[in-house]
Parts: C-alpha cells; sequence; structure tokens
C-alpha cells in the first residue's frame, strides 16, 4: 500500500484540499465522516481503523462523530508522525493509536474491529484483492467496511466540480494511458471484481467512481461497502 501525495502543512491545517490550479477547497472530510456514520453506522465506543490514513484527516474527522478510540494506519511512518502532531493540536491525543503497516497484512486479529474506512488509498495498494480479504478476515461479527474515495454526499456542488476539474486535468497531462488507468481503476466493475477475488460473500459497489467534470454524479466517488454478516441498510 503506497501513500498519497503529501499534503503541504498549511493545507492541511486548513482543511483544504490541493489540486491543480490556484485555492484551497473547502474540507470534503466532515463530509466523508457524515457519510461513513450513516451509512456503516458503527458501534460507537468499538475499534475503528482508518486505513491508508496518511495525515489522518479522516480518523481525526471520525473522532467529532463518536467516542471510539481510532487506529490510523499507514507504511509511511512520517504521515503518521504528521497524524499525531494533528491530533496534539485538536486535543485528541488520547484518543488515536498509530500503527505502521500494510493494507495486504493488518495489524490486528481475527475479527477484533468493528470499523475499516479507506479513503483513496486503495487505487494505491500492491494487491486489491488481498488487502480486501484482510479487512474482512479482521472484522468482527456486525464489523462494518467502507473502502473507496469520494468527496460525501452533501460537499458543495461548486467546490465538487471544481475538485473533479482539477483531478482529471492533472491525471490527463500524464497522458492517455495513465488516464486510462485512472477511469479503469474506478470503475464498478473494478470494485466488484476486487471483492469477488478476495472471498467477501455479500457486498455492495456505491457510485460511477471517475466520473467527469459536468457529471452530476461526479465527485460523489465509488465506495465499496461490506460487513461480517452483510452489509448495513
Amino acid at each position: 500500500m503506497r501513500t498519497r501525495p503529501r499534503v503541504s502543512a498549511r493545507s492541511r491545517r486548513a482543511g483544504g484540499e490541493e489540486g491543480p490550479g490556484d485555492g484551497a477547497l473547502p474540507p470534503c472530510y466532515p463530509f466523508v465522516a457524515a457519510d461513513i456514520v450513516r451509512l456503516c453506522r458503527p458501534r460507537d465506543g468499538g475499534v475503528w481503523v482508518d486505513l491508508g490514513a496518511g495525515p489522518g484527516p479522516v480518523g481525526l474527522a471520525l473522532l467529532e462523530r463518536c467516542r471510539s478510540r481510532i487506529v490510523l494506519v499507514d507504511p509511511n511512518a512520517e504521515s503518521l508522525s504528521a497524524a499525531r502532531q494533528e491530533a496534539a493540536d485538536r486535543g485528541v491525543a488520547d484518543r488515536i493509536e498509530l500503527a505502521c503497516g500494510r493494507a495486504e497484512a493488518l495489524p490486528f486479529a481475527d475479527q477484533s474491529v468493528d470499523l475499516v474506512v479507506s479513503r483513496g488509498s486503495i487505487y494505491f495498494w500492491d494487491d486489491q484483492p488481498r488487502g480486501i480479504a484482510e479487512v474482512y478476515r479482521v472484522l468482527r461479527e456486525g464489523g462494518q467496511a467502507m473502502i473507496g474515495g469520494g468527496l460525501g454526499r452533501d460537499y458543495p456542488h461548486w467546490a465538487r466540480q471544481e475538485f473533479i476539474r482539477r483531478r482529471h486535468e492533472g491525471v490527463q497531462r500524464k497522458g492517455p494511458e495513465a488516464y486510462a488507468e485512472f477511469l479503469r481503476l474506478r470503475q464498478p466493475d473494478t470494485f466488484a471484481a476486487w471483492a469477488q477475488q478476495a472471498g467477501v460473500p455479500s457486498f455492495e459497489v456505491e457510485g460511477e467512481g471517475g466520473r467527469p467534470p459536468g457529471d452530476p454524479s461526479a465527485g460523489l466517488g465509488i465506495w465499496l461497502r461490506f460487513g461480517r454478516q452483510g452489509v448495513t441498510r
């Protein structure tokens, strides 16, 4: 599992998303956290994991909506150090744990976790089916997972469109092959194939992934949701 591009300290503290073009956009992480809680309905006070956490923006946003402790998992120790500092600045350092690890070999016992979330990291895992199988392994009975990417259902429309414009233009500059791969990784069929190869018995793929700017569903993202004993509805 490789890390996402680093975000500057100034942009991270402002909560803005960076991308090609000028100006930071509103933070999407509170909206993503709201979707996670709404869709997964995780047990408060349980063990929650932010996988591929980077400097921790999703996990820290989730802390504002629960009483649980959250474990931030990432292979990059520098990113985890930045997450620790951000948590200390917010006064919530006592509610996070840090674990240096990869999706394909999670540092948790079988059926020991109530919630696993991962925004934006699955595209960089070395082996997506194996990582998904690991997530399923660590979920306890009734545990839920939400893995993929997106900006959140209620993220402002204007910011959503601008984010998507910047993201697509940035990838297109890398060439047609890179852009085709960007789109392939975000297709519902791709996510479904990964879950099937992982042996997940029941799952849902929500969203349509890399839709272009101007598409009404652009920025809603794509998410793989599954749980032990099925998907929470």
